[in-house]
């Protein structure tokens, strides 16, 4: 028998509204949905996102497996073998899966280890990527501030993984988003102060969800325990965004 398929959903940042058409199409059509929980006692955040556009199929499958929120290989690995023992038994089944996921399926989620390990678990087995609306598009949205005009340059850093480069990324990138904040917030905080960037920082938790937070003065939250949803958006708009061209460079309006 031919191995089945595997989606990858996006389902977005929060908001059902933001669901892609695509995503909604493969939803209804699979015969699994697989569906990531931290715990088997809270509710998926990518399953809240999604429920609600899934119609009544009463042949269809929700395969509902947790993944420790962790670095730790020791509880995480026994998780992974859960996972692909469920999955890979549908697959040789030759039923066709799809893996949603919170935001975009390629960035910081979890079913890229699921990717990576598809082929060689599962030769001949086909994946498919449906893209969504991330965090990254999400958050800038939500405080109406752009990513990047003209030539400016964007980082992106988890920051719970570690800050010694942030003073270097904010010396070379014009925006910059800092994910994962929540152990660091405090060290955060002050590094921005350092660097004088602080006026040009904004956080925002659960973007586009239910319970939204925008926060403008860092100040205020140093010492609390932010929401895991969460990021700070770095924005220096020290440049117009305007190109003009000049002979043998490209400078920027206002610059001299």
């Amino acid at each position: 028998m031919k191995n089945g398929k595997i989606y990858g959903v996006g389902v977005g940042p929060g908001d059902p509204e933001l669901m892609t058409l695509r995503a909604v199409d493969v939803l209804n059509q699979v015969d699994v949905i697989v569906i990531p929980q931290s715990s088997k006692y809270i509710k998926s955040v990518a399953w809240r996102i999604a429920e609600s556009h899934v119609g009544d199929h009463p042949e269809q499958e929700k395969l509902f497996l947790t993944f420790p929120m962790s670095k730790d290989p020791e509880k995480t690995g026994p998780a992974w073998e859960t996972a692909f023992r469920e999955i890979g038994e549908r697959v040789q089944n030759g039923k066709s899966l799809a893996f949603i996921s919170e935001g975009d399926p390629l960035f910081y989620s979890t079913f890229i280890y699921l990717l990576n390990q598809a082929e060689k678990k599962w030769p001949g087995c086909e994946v498919e990527i449906i893209p969504a609306v991330s965090s990254l598009t999400a958050v800038p949205a939500v405080i109406r501030t752009p990513i990047a005009d003209g030539l400016e340059r964007i980082a992106v850093l988890p920051a719970s993984y570690g800050l010694e480069d942030l003073r270097t990324i904010l010396d070379l990138f014009d925006t910059v988003f800092l994910m994962k904040v929540t152990p660091v917030m405090a060290e955060i905080i002050d590094i921005l102060t350092e660097k004088g960037l602080l006026n040009r920082s904004v956080y925002v938790s659960r973007a586009t969800m239910d319970g939204q937070s925008i926060v403008t003065d860092l100040n205020l939250i140093k010492n609390d325990k932010c929401d895991y949803f969460s990021m700070i958006m770095v924005s220096k708009k020290e440049r117009s965004g305007k190109i003009v061209p000049d002979h043998h460079k490209l400078i920027f309006a206002g610059e001299k």
